[in-house]
């Protein structure tokens, strides 16, 4: 009888799969971001054995510098590049721009009159410390301008679905004035067509990771309005992943908005990708009153914000010091 039991119970354990059999995870995979330069120029880092790969942003224009005509150029020479060296390529799709300048959409958008200018302006704050800037996002909101945004993901799926690791579009974070200027943005339009820019991404790219980088959203505190609540069931519910362009431990504005549903919703969805960029160096950890380190930003990411992939500014003081 004794024997018999046994043998059931041997037989049970081995197809009920335990957490003990999962593998440990080591912590945040080491990517670089690198903005709009050539990977080449920073060989000397992704060959490092610990770099898995590279992040990469390509604005709206670069990518389609006539309407209809797309430009891939780029995308291709650095894929070549990141598969001879055995790393991956994450692709950041710009339609936002932090200086006066950058107005870089397609000229089409900006002149015809059914895209209404393409632009508003925003302001943008560019780390602890610095003076706040202005620069410009794209309507999303103006049913036009959106199609042929969707137009241009669409494109990019069709050529580099299951090639390319990931694709993310940018932070949902804006700061548009109330004034006759603002194209008509409206809070409720402007979640509703990012939302709706999230879902055409991934029905475009099914087998590459799509990630909605996620920090605040507009006319929003705390949750207040549930938009930041419907981005992460919406993430859930259709396989995407979810990131932001700052991990910085324990701040306040990020506590309020979407850290804690990172933290909430860690197990349940397919990626979590976090930048340390240039500005996420200028903060201050309010428990030392010194800069975070390096140790400090991936414990937070790991430990707290559920992270799979940091992508590490290649000003990481830790990645100069290896040059």
């Amino acid at each position: 009888m004794f024997r018999v039991v046994y043998l059931f119970l041997l037989a049970f354990s081995l197809v009920l799969p335990t957490k003990a059999a999962e593998p440990a995870k080591s912590g945040p995979e080491k990517w670089i971001f690198i903005g709009g330069d050539n990977p080449a120029d920073h060989s000397d880092l992704i060959e490092r054995h610990d770099i898995a790969g590279v992040q990469v942003i390509h604005s709206w224009k670069s990518l389609e510098p006539e309407k209809g005509r797309y430009d891939f150029s780029r995308i291709d020479r650095d894929l070549v590049l990141l598969e001879t060296l055995g790393k991956k390529l994450f692709v950041q799709i710009q339609d936002r721009f932090f200086l006066p300048t950058h107005r870089n959409i397609p000229d089409y958008v900006l002149n015809d009159p059914i895209y209404d200018g393409g632009l508003v302006r925003q302001d943008d704050n560019a780390g602890e410390g610095q003076a706040k800037g202005s620069g410009w996002v794209t309507i999303q909101w103006n049913p036009a301008v959106r199609a042929r945004y969707q137009k241009l993901l669409q494109a990019l799926g069709a050529r580099y679905d299951g090639r390319i690791f990931g694709i993310n579009l940018p932070e949902t974070a804006i700061e548009v004035e109330k004034n006759p200027d603002n194209k008509g943005f409206d809070c409720d339009a402007y979640f509703a067509a990012q939302i709706e820019n999230i879902r055409v991404a991934k029905q475009a790219f099914p087998k590459s990771h799509v990630v909605q980088y996620v920090n605040f959203w507009p006319c929003e505190w705390n949750n207040d309005r549930r938009y930041m609540e419907r981005t992460f069931d919406f993430a859930k519910a259709n396989n995407i992943g979810l990131g932001g362009p700052d991990i910085i431990p324990y701040r306040r504005g990020q506590m309020k908005n979407s850290y804690p549903f990172f933290n909430r919703y860690r197990d349940e969805l397919p990626l979590i990708a976090m930048a340390v960029q240039g500005p996420t160096l200028t903060y201050t950890n309010p428990r030392t009153g010194k800069k975070f380190t390096r140790a400090e930003f991936q414990d937070y990411a790991a430990n707290y914000l559920g992270v799979d992939i940091i992508f590490w500014t290649v000003k990481s003081s830790w990645l100069q010091q290896a040059r």
